[in-house]
């Protein structure tokens, strides 16, 4: 038995019975397609060339981890063609180096070519909020799934160097289409590869339908604003009955409406994510990686832009006597020196938790690397992206105003385990607005959204010091109660406590 829980005799039974599923799906007919699966150290992969419904386990053949071939099949009597490996192998063995793969299949689905052929000079796929996504590992309903399209070849084997550079610059996608030809779908192991088999079929199918429909896939879906439905009820009603009965609904939606702020303005950290995944994901992975990063990058001018701030971060540290403050040395000094103080800067900014632009704008960059990677995808609390969704469907725009840089901010909500929610949101607000704990900041925000009052302005948050610096702009406040916040002071100082974004706007 191998580590993945299959051996190789497991692993030829399984992939028969698979391609008579897939051939019943029109995945594999007329020979084309093929599967193979991980065993331990050996890979078991069908053969080229045969009725993929027919085969039997002792047509398989196995290769070694390098996938050179360690096992050939017995030839068998005409009609039957001697044995020959997949074509596809050298692309299904660079998704086993690449990617680590469990199975690869590869499907010549009609789904598949024809998703290739919306755009014919599109290099990748997209399509969003359609629910299917959720089955695609590190995707949501509200987020985009990009499939990187690759051009066909007269034979398989030459793909291997352009699938091979699509899976590097596409590290969240786990298939790689090839057009008017079909599509590689990859999993940690056989169950996984044929769930996401599945579900990019279907979204595969999903855009084809909707592209036929005028529907563009790839764009979310416009909001629809509750008043604008209930009128239309209205005037239905009342028009073609001479009814007045849907008058109290389009009231009430009114009356409801007429109460929302114009916008509600969101805290991170404790409000809509955990405190734990911002203290324990995303400072350690800034800080493990600030040197490699800093090593990688010091010779752009982004980079030597974010020494330059922790420079004169530090001089102010010395100059105001700081604990353990130490000066960052000019450029002139060698980069391993600089490096080097900059690193010590950096861990001692994040040990002591401070909100200053040079070690946000640091962090911001090398998040940035995690999160386009897919080393890190934010999490948020499951009411977040609903609530979103509400908000804007009722045409209540919603900023952030974080502490974090506005670019992190940004990747936090591009990167979510959901997908891709920026769509909802309307904006982003740092500490270059003004400290969080101080009135002029709030007042500098409300002249960027254009307010009529400040009062128009709700602002929720973990923090109660924000909370009273916001109302003293005159904006309405509220608290928020979440799992692993520290407890807030007795009576909360006055003002609303609400445990999840469903109860903000009640």
């Amino acid at each position: 038995m191998s580590s993945n829980g299959i051996s190789v005799d497991e692993a030829k039974t399984l992939i028969c019975e698979l391609c008579r599923l897939f051939y019943d799906q029109g995945w594999v007919s007329g020979t084309g397609g093929g599967i193979s699966v991980k065993a331990g150290n050996e890979i078991v992969m069908a053969p080229s060339g045969v009725q993929k419904e027919r085969m039997q386990p002792d047509d398989m053949f196995v290769l070694d981890a390098k996938g050179d071939v360690i096992h050939t099949p017995a030839v068998k009597p005409p009609p039957a063609r001697p044995p020959k490996l997949s074509e596809c192998s050298p692309l299904f063995m660079a998704a086993y180096e690449l990617r680590g793969a469990g199975a690869v299949i590869h499907s010549h689905s009609m789904n598949a070519v024809l998703a290739t052929m919306l755009d014919p000079g599109a290099s990748e796929f997209v399509i969003t909020h359609v629910e299917m996504i959720k089955g695609i590992e590190g995707h949501g309903f509200y987020g985009k799934c990009v499939v990187p399209v690759i051009e066909n070849t007269a034979r398989e084997c030459e793909l291997t160097d352009r699938l091979r550079q699509a899976i590097a610059d596409y590290p969240q996608a786990n298939a790689v289409l090839v057009r008017r030809h079909g599509v590689y779908v990859w999993g940690k192991d056989w169950i996984q590869a044929k769930t996401q088999a599945e579900c990019y079929d279907y979204l595969f199918e999903a855009a084809v339908k909707m592209h036929g429909m005028g529907l563009d896939y790839r764009r979310p879906p416009p909001p629809i604003f509750a008043d604008n439905g209930a009128s239309k009820a209205n005037g239905n009603g009342a028009e073609a009955n001479g009814s007045h009965a849907a008058e109290p609904a389009a009231k009430k939606a009114k009356t409801r409406h007429a109460a929302l702020p114009a916008a509600v303005v969101l805290d991170i950290e404790g409000t809509v994510a955990p405190i734990s995944y911002v203290a324990d994901v995303m400072f350690p992975y800034a800080q493990q990686h600030c040197r490699s990063f800093l090593e990688s990058t010091y010779d752009s001018d982004e980079t030597q832009a974010d020494i330059a701030l922790i420079r004169t971060q530090a001089t102010a540290d010395v100059a105001e006597g700081r604990d353990g403050a130490a000066a960052v040395p000019e450029p002139g000094a060698g980069k391993a020196e600089v490096v080097d103080a900059a690193v010590a800067w950096v861990s001692g900014a994040i040990a002591a938790d401070r909100k200053v632009g040079a070690l946000k704008n640091l962090q911001g960059h090398i998040w940035r690397s995690g999160f386009s990677s897919g080393a890190l995808q934010a999490e948020l609390f499951r009411d977040v992206p609903d609530a979103l969704v509400e908000w804007r469907a009722a045409g209540l725009k919603a900023y952030v105003y974080s502490s974090g840089s506005r670019e992190a901010q940004r990747l936090f909500f591009g990167y979510s385990k959901v997908g891709d929610l920026r769509p909802y949101l309307c904006g982003f607000f740092d500490t270059t607005s003004g400290p969080k704990t101080e009135a002029a900041s709030y007042n500098n925000i409300a002249l960027s959204l254009g307010v009529d009052s400040p009062s128009d302005i709700l602002f929720a948050t973990d923090v109660l010091a924000e909370a009273q610096a916001a109302a003293a702009a005159g904006w309405r406040a509220v608290l928020v109660a979440r799992p692993g916040n520290k407890p807030l002071p007795e009576g909360a100082g006055g003002f609303r406590v609400i445990t999840n974004m469903q109860e903000l706007l009640q």
